[in-house]
């Protein structure tokens, strides 16, 4: 995926994604893997200029609220990369409230947004799968719904022609050397080293990948 200055990178996702970004100020992008991908690609390009970098994440955000929001905070902006974080929640309202997030309708919801966002924009889609590193041990028996809805964003994934980004993967490599809390010290907030091992999996994967075509 070739990244130049005329590009417009927007992320949307849950509190990882927000990171305490200052949502009155367009131009923030909080202090975790957005920034990280940020700050890189201006270094790469040696002269501080890099593709604008748009985050739409909102903390406590689940699928369906990204739904309520899509044209607002991603059609109406006419970005060419879409880059969507989203999963967690959708698990973990299961366990602390009791919110149930059918993987079927979660799945459904997400194919939408990428499909409209294809057919609207024509825009190179991404997708970040979810995670979780368990730092309780009432949080391994998350994965009894978080691992068939990992399974269902790759599916929409790759029915939509999405780039996608294994940041469970990464993050569990990681904490074969580390200590979980120091990865995500809550199981599901990324530290600041994290947060920098999920922007080297999304540069990883968007280094990749041969270039597009002229547009």
């Amino acid at each position: 995926m070739h990244l130049n200055e005329t590009d417009t990178l927007l992320f949307i996702g849950d509190s990882i994604t927000d990171a305490g970004r200052d949502r009155t100020d367009s131009a923030s992008l909080g202090s975790g893997y957005v920034h990280e991908i940020a700050r890189t690609l201006r270094a790469r390009t040696g002269t501080g200029a890099g593709p604008a970098v748009v985050n739409k994440g909102i903390s406590g955000n689940r699928v369906y609220d990204l739904e309520s929001r899509w044209t607002t905070d991603v059609i109406d902006l006419r970005p060419t990369v879409v880059t969507v974080k989203i999963g967690i929640n959708d698990t973990w309202r299961r366990y602390d409230r009791g919110l149930i997030s059918p993987v079927d309708e979660f799945e459904a919801c997400l194919n939408r947004l990428l499909a409209e966002t294809a057919r609207t924009l024509s825009a190179r889609l991404v997708v970040i799968t979810p995670f979780l590193l368990p730092v309780t041990p009432d949080q391994e028996g998350w994965y009894e719904d978080l691992s068939p809805r990992t399974d269902a964003v790759l599916r929409a994934a790759r029915g939509n022609a999405a780039h996608v980004v294994r940041a469970d993967l990464a993050l569990r490599r990681a904490a074969e050397e580390r200590e979980a809390a120091e990865l995500a010290p809550d199981g599901v907030h990324p530290s600041p080293l994290g947060h920098r091992l999920i922007a080297d999996a999304w540069l990883a994967a968007a280094d990749s990948l041969t270039p597009d075509p002229p547009r």
